[in-house]
């Protein structure tokens, strides 16, 4: 299947949008050159959540039917990621072994993204082990990544590699990049050439740019940002979020100040990612179902459009679950949250 599916690189389509470059300049090299252009072919994209990721498959409820994908390519949509437990599927002992039978849902998935002319990233979700041990948990993390990267060497360059969501815990600065360091050699001794997507520690936060190291030498990275902010707008009642019961009815209004609050970040973000010469990408933002929708759209429409301003691609979280665009049960999309992401006109 793998070689099979190195021919679907020719089926990919250029991205129905493409950001400006506005977020960082390259230095010059081909390698510098082709991460922002794939960056760009991120383009407006969505994060298939609750689904590889939770505990087991299906268990949070979501699974990923074949139809999803061509929904969201004809959508509009330009990618997908998808966020994936891998640690709950391996062996405890070395050498760690995958689960062969996991490999088949995860290659089906991308698969069906690729066939859609989706560009598609796989990340590391939920290893919660390795953000409260990194060091027990290392040597597993790093051979969890050998053994996806040698599986999915042969696929097209349209695929892209996480290695981790939202480093956080005893995954302080130092460790991150050590660590990243680590599984990038992994990485590259079997996919030299493909994209592979890192953000900061504090779950990939803004502010903690400034703290990311990344190899100079190797140039086909993308650097990741989440946004949540206000998170007692976001997350209102969120059900795993201590205290967020006490948040709901909170409203987004698009006042200036609110506005001004989220430019500032993103300005920053640039600002970085211009002073490294790095491509940025929005790997996550949404709002939880309990806000209000007027309230989510005008968020949604204002980070998505700010986004795009700064030069970035994005990808919404997420596609059908609590945060969703898409109501699975209906087989629709949630229409005033699609046009804050797609507006019509586009």
């Amino acid at each position: 299947m793998t070689l099979a599916l190195a021919a679907l690189a020719v089926v990919v389509a250029g991205c129905a949008w493409m950001a400006p470059r506005a977020s960082a300049t390259p230095t010059g090299t081909s390698a510098d050159a082709e991460a922002f252009r794939r960056c760009e072919r991120l383009g407006r994209g969505v994060n298939m959540g609750n689904a590889l990721e939770a505990p087991s498959v299906g268990e949070w409820g979501v699974t990923l039917d074949d139809s999803y994908f061509q929904v969201i390519k004809e959508a509009g949509f330009n990618s997908v990621r998808i966020p994936i437990r891998w640690s709950a599927h391996a062996t405890t002992q070395a050498p760690y072994m995958i689960d062969p039978s996991f490999f088949v849902l995860v290659d089906k998935a991308v698969h069906e993204a690729l066939a859609q002319g989706l560009t598609v990233i796989i990340d590391m979700h939920h290893y919660e082990e390795l953000y409260q041990n990194p060091a027990a948990h290392q040597e597993r993390f790093v051979a969890l990544w050998a053994q996806i990267a040698g599986h999915y060497q042969g696929y097209p360059l349209e695929l892209y590699f996480e290695p981790l969501n939202e480093p956080n815990g005893a995954l302080s600065a130092g460790v991150w990049n050590s660590l990243f360091a680590d599984v990038l050699a992994t990485i590259r001794r079997t996919n030299p050439n493909r994209m592979v997507v890192v953000g900061p520690v504090e779950w990939n936060a803004i502010s903690q740019l400034r703290s990311l190291e990344l190899p100079p030498q190797d140039r086909r990275l993308i650097v990741t940002v989440h946004y949540y902010d206000p998170m007692s707008f976001t997350h209102q009642g969120a059900e795993w979020v201590e205290g967020s019961e006490a948040w709901l009815g909170t409203t987004w209004e698009g006042a200036p100040g609110e506005q001004a609050a989220i430019r500032h970040d993103f300005d920053l973000a640039t600002a970085w990612a211009k002073a490294h010469g790095r491509p940025l990408f929005l790997g996550e933002f949404g709002t939880y179902d309990k806000a209000d929708m007027d309230s989510r759209v005008r968020w949604t429409t204002f980070v998505a459009r700010e986004a795009e301003a700064h030069g970035w691609s994005w990808a919404y979280w997420e596609f059908c679950a609590g945060f969703g665009v898409y109501d699975a049960e209906q087989h629709a999309f949630r229409r005033p949250l699609l046009e804050a992401l797609i507006p019509p006109e586009t």
